[in-house]
């Protein structure tokens, strides 16, 4: 990409992320020339090592010749609201190759890790023509099941240390993942680790043949061991979704989420108009002896017309 091209993208990303009124001409662009990129979602507890296997599947892409996009959801800072861009300035001679991009994002307090400007971005990158999308969260414990809407797969870091957490971990996080790396793999713990992982989703898979099984891989990222061997099982994964036409129903999923929530955002807008607001306020401060419960507020609210 040239610098006009990387200028004119981050335009029109920041008019997503900020609600711009061309945006939904953007996204209508987007949406009609895209649904082609492999949409990859990193997740995992803080000190996974995330970051560095991005950085290390965007430098292998990249090599292939394939338009690369990263995008680093980072911790909103919790004076601007803005991304605090650690990833990026840990990613600065990656984006200095032409086929790279790196976007970093604010969480904007998303408890799934993931802000929900984060699908549109997506969206705007896959209508620009990039081939791979690596989408890594903030690690936030077991609430990650955005990540899951957002990517055709997911990829769950883990550490050695991290084995007390699975033993208590939900069936959620088992359910969103598709496929396990227990990275720093040279520490102490990684081979019980990796056994433990792989006896749960053995127990999972057992008796049904529709469900995926799991693989559960090892890295060393800050070495560059295992990448190889991820980088195949993501290309076998891919080459799965499309011989069983999962590629479109993911797409199709997506497609019908995005309108329930823009139905949603539209209804909610034109539902709150300053009369419902008054009596919302009216009937939770007002001077009334006895406070009804929400249920009554909000039927009574459904039910009429309120207007100012």
């Amino acid at each position: 990409m040239t610098s006009k091209d990387i200028k004119s993208l981050a335009s029109k990303i920041t008019c997503v992320e900020n609600d711009a009124p061309n945006a939904n001409r953007l996204l209508d662009e987007a949406w009609k020339s895209g649904n082609h990129a492999y949409r990859v979602g990193i997740t995992g507890p803080p000190g996974a090592g995330k970051s560095t296997l991005v950085n290390c599947l965007a430098e292998h892409f990249s090599d292939e010749d394939k338009q690369v996009a990263v995008i680093s959801v980072d911790p909103s800072s919790p004076f601007t609201g803005g991304a605090i861009l650690g990833d990026r300035i840990r990613m600065n001679t990656l984006s200095k190759r032409p086929n790279v991009y790196i976007r970093s994002m604010a969480t904007r307090g998303s408890l799934g890790g993931l802000s929900m400007k984060t699908h549109d971005v997506c969206d705007i990158l896959d209508g620009e023509g990039f081939d791979i999308i690596l989408i890594e969260t903030v690690g936030v414990g077991q609430i990650e099941l955005d990540i899951a809407r957002a990517a055709d797969v997911t990829l769950t870091v883990l550490v050695p240390e991290s084995g007390d957490d699975i033993q208590a971990m939900k069936a959620g996080i088992m359910e969103i993942t598709n496929i396990f790396v227990v990275n720093k793999a040279d520490r102490h713990g990684a081979e019980a680790m990796i056994l433990n992982l792989r006896s749960l989703t053995k127990l999972r898979t057992s008796g049904n043949n529709d469900i995926w099984e799991q693989p559960v891989l090892r890295s060393i990222a800050n070495k560059g061991e295992g990448v190889k061997e991820i980088v195949k099982v993501l290309d076998n994964y891919l080459n799965k979704l499309k011989s069983e036409e999962q590629w479109s129903i993911l797409r199709q999923k997506r497609l019908e989420e995005k309108v329930k929530q823009l139905v949603i955002d539209k209804l909610t807008i034109s539902f709150w108009d300053k009369g419902k607001i008054a009596f919302l306020k009216d009937s939770i401060y007002g001077n009334n002896m006895q406070k009804p419960s929400p249920f009554t507020i909000a039927e009574k609210l459904l039910s009429t017309n309120r207007k100012t």
